[in-house]
């Protein structure tokens, strides 16, 4: 019996005897379609600049791949650079072994060498491709793909592909450094830092401590500063050969990497048709938030004389980018304000609202996502959380999307009718929902299939730069294992204060809202802060084998350990052997390693952090110029978030103002970031003396950044020998500094040092 069920099988998959691999061949005679990608490293012109990039074909964006629906794609990807790339097709139906993820799904393609992808086109729509290799998206590596149905179901005169992304003209993996290292500098260069002289004189001193008091600087929208942000490569694109009374069909795809915009339109409102591929029941709709990775197809009417203006500004208002259609009178699109970040401070303050969820555990492996979801997020006054496990609760057959009260349960008599600080909270995220989209068709599943319900919390920790889901990073998570019998149903609730877009690889999925049973189909949604987001998907079409990549799609945010892998439990590939999936997890969980070298009129000093998100390694010196120094060698492994252990060597001269003396002592400790954003370090040396130290920076202006730090060691003669009559003794140190920014790696610093004395100079950050 076993056999014949494998023999079946076989059959079924149409694999070769080699089991888990398959075989992609165009055995029923489709119309082929052939292209040829060449991915190269060259110069690029961008934002005023000429910088390295990443080309397709040699452009950013890529070529539109065009095909037509019951067609056989075959595209060879070719590899010129000296790294390896891939290609992921995003949002296509695909065989798994296609999908395009290194060392999951796909082999990298090599440098000098060409990968062949063979798939049947078995839908229609806009869609797009992109690297899955580290950072290469945002250097270049994406395009658009534009699959025409069978047969036209809309009425439309032509088709426009419109791409949107970010551009930054630094190294990607200088950013993600640059992040890491929690340096203010892109919010200040954004012009979206909250300093504190503003919040102050805002009135929100008390919002901000709220803030600080759970570890939190401020509410954040976006990480990335950018100094462009482009329509097909373009920070203004111009369609002016749009005749008057031609019926364009706008295809927009956000290819950012971790850019979301609000889109408006000129005129009348558009007509929006498809999301994400798929047919909606059409609606005017002109204000709408497009997330990273997201399609949106609109129909426009090109006007008799006039040109129309798409607005697409950036989430956090920090720039935006243009298209226009047709010719003659501008008809201007309307502006949205800039988000004002410190009065959403003050309303959040004002709600029952715990932030802070970890993004790292101190046990990885224990299952705490029930624990999680009643402890943080927004728990609204007089209800309660029901925090049953979800496998017991009923199948939902209309749910509401982006609710914060889904799973709560109302006390009776409890909520006054008045808008409480809580609902004012709920309305600040109001226009971030799926609502108007409407599917033609049911989307339903039938109700006697059973339900596997999963929740994942979105989990992540500014400071340090960890992204995660249910405070568990990719490099440390199991997989998420499903069945093709099974509907799985996945509730997001979003712990951060920041926009989540979440992908799943290879599938569609219901994204359940207010249309009950006509609830859309997508392969990307939006999860806004502190707001819960429900999807469910059932078979699909035949790709119910294998392991598929599951992630936020904000590139630094995947990159940072907010991944899964999600499993139908199926054998692997064998054409995958030599391709460990433990080469995946590996890559968001890199070292990244920054450096800081002050030179003063008093003292320089000099410090070095390699980090990955448990382990780091700490060099600091610094010579005074009183003939002073001192340096330290550190190991340091977090055990969560805020506490981690410590270990290493203390060197320092033992002779005020000498250097023909030293003494080395071993130490050990731990350290804590203590509510209001305090570094707390507790540690003793080889000779059993005590040392509390204390640390804290203040962005105070909008360039300038207020520190200091105080430490107190103590010398109970437990090893060495007091003087005849002491019972201890002690030494405290303590600094104060200002630094103001000149650029991302330079400030001008002033400081005070009680072991080194007063001065001023510069700081350089590598």
């Amino acid at each position: 019996m076993k056999h014949l069920i494998i023999i079946l099988a076989l059959l079924w998959m149409d694999i070769s005897p080699s089991f888990g691999q398959t075989v992609i061949e165009n055995t029923n005679h489709l119309p082929e379609h052939e292209y040829t990608l060449t991915i190269k490293k060259e110069m690029v012109q961008k934002a005023g600049k000429k910088v390295m990039g990443m080309t397709v074909n040699g452009s950013i964006p890529g070529p539109t791949l065009e095909f037509t629906e019951g067609e056989f794609a075959i595209i060879h990807v070719k590899n010129e650079m000296n790294v390896p790339t891939s290609i992921h097709w995003h949002g296509i139906l695909i065989p798994n072994y296609y999908d395009g993820v290194p060392y999951l799904t796909t082999p990298p393609i090599a440098p000098g060498t060409t990968f062949t992808y063979k798939f049947p086109i078995r839908q229609s729509g806009t869609y797009w491709y992109h690297s899955h290799t580290m950072l290469q998206e945002q250097s270049g590596v994406f395009g658009s793909m534009l699959i025409h149905p069978k047969k036209k179901t809309l009425v439309y005169d032509k088709n426009l592909v419109l791409m949107l992304s970010d551009w930054t003209n630094e190294h990607p993996k200088n950013v993600l450094r640059n992040l890491k290292r929690g340096n203010e500098w892109y919010g200040i260069k954004k012009g979206t830092a909250t300093p504190l002289s503003t919040v102050i004189a805002r009135g929100a001193l008390g919002a901000q401590l709220n803030f600080w008091k759970q570890r939190m600087e401020g509410a954040d929208i976006a990480d990335v500063y950018y100094p462009a942000f482009l329509i097909n490569g373009q920070q203004s694109a111009s369609y002016p050969d749009l005749k008057p009374g031609e019926k364009v069909r706008l295809r927009i795809i956000n290819g950012s990497s971790s850019t979301s915009y609000w889109m408006t339109f000129g005129g009348s409102s558009p007509e929006l048709v498809a999301a994400d591929g798929k047919d909606v029941v059409p609606v005017r709709h002109n204000k709408t938030f497009i997330a990273i990775a997201e399609t949106y197809d609109f129909i426009i009417t090109i006007p008799s004389d006039g040109k129309i203006e798409l607005r697409a500004m950036a989430q956090d208002g920090s720039g935006v980018t243009t298209a226009y259609f047709g010719k003659g009178t501008l008809l201007k699109a309307p502006i949205i304000p800039q988000p004002d970040k410190i009065k959403m401070m003050k309303t959040m303050a004002k709600m029952n609202m715990k932030m802070g969820a970890p993004a790292l555990k101190y046990r990885p492996h224990k299952d705490e996502r029930y624990q999680l979801q009643a402890t943080y997020g927004m728990h609204m006054k007089g209800m309660r959380m029901n925090t049953k496990s979800s496998s017991s609760m009923p199948q939902m057959s209309t749910p509401t999307t982006n609710t914060p009260i889904q799973k709560m349960v109302m006390k009776k008599d409890s909520m006054p009718m008045k808008k409480s600080s809580s609902m004012q909270g709920m309305a600040m995220y109001a226009d971030y929902n799926y609502d108007y989209l409407k599917s033609p068709q049911k989307t339903e599943y039938p109700k006697d299939v059973p339900v596997k319900h999963i929740l994942l919390n979105l989990t992540g920790n500014m400071n340090r730069y960890i992204w995660s889901l249910n405070g568990v990073p990719l490099s440390e998570a199991d997989k998420i294992k499903i069945s093709a019998d099974t509907i799985t149903r996945i509730t997001f609730n979003n712990l951060t204060m920041m926009h989540h877009p979440m992908h799943l690889h290879g599938h569609f999925f219901r994204v359940l809202n207010e249309n009950g049973a006509y609830s859309p189909l997508k392969h990307t949604v939006n999860v806004p802060p502190m707001r819960k987001v429900t999807i469910e998907f059932y078979r699909n079409g035949g790709d119910e084998y294998g392991d598929w990549f599951f992630h936020c799609h904000i590139l630094y945010h995947m990159m940072s350990g907010m991944a899964r892998i999600v499993s139908y439990d199926s054998p692997r590939d064998s054409r995958m052997t030599k391709y460990p999936e433990s080469k995946l997890k590996k890559e968001a969980d890199r070292y990244y390693g920054w450096s800081t070298l002050e030179v003063a009129s008093h003292m320089t000093s000099y410090s070095y952090v390699a980090a990955n998100i448990r382990n780091q390694f700490n060099f600091d010196a610094t010579y005074g110029w009183n003939k002073n120094l001192e340096s330290e060698v550190t190991y340091q492994r977090y055990l969560n978030d805020y506490v981690s252990l410590f270990g290493g060597v203390h060197i320092e001269n033992t002779v005020t103002d000498a250097l023909h003396q030293f003494s080395t002592t071993a130490i050990a400790g731990i350290r804590y970031l203590t509510p209001y954003l305090f570094q707390l370090d507790a540690r003793i040396d080889h000779e059993l003396r005590p040392q509390l130290s204390l640390s804290r920076s203040i962005l105070l202006f909008p360039k300038t950044v207020l520190s200091g730090s105080y430490e107190y060691q103590a010398d109970f003669g437990w090893v060495n020998t007091l003087a005849a009559g002491q019972r201890y003794e002690h030494e405290s140190n303590w600094s104060v500094g200002l630094s103001y920014f000149l650029s991302r790696n330079f400030s001008l610093s002033a400081s005070y040092d009680s072991r080194y004395g007063t001065g001023g100079g510069i700081s350089m950050r590598f």
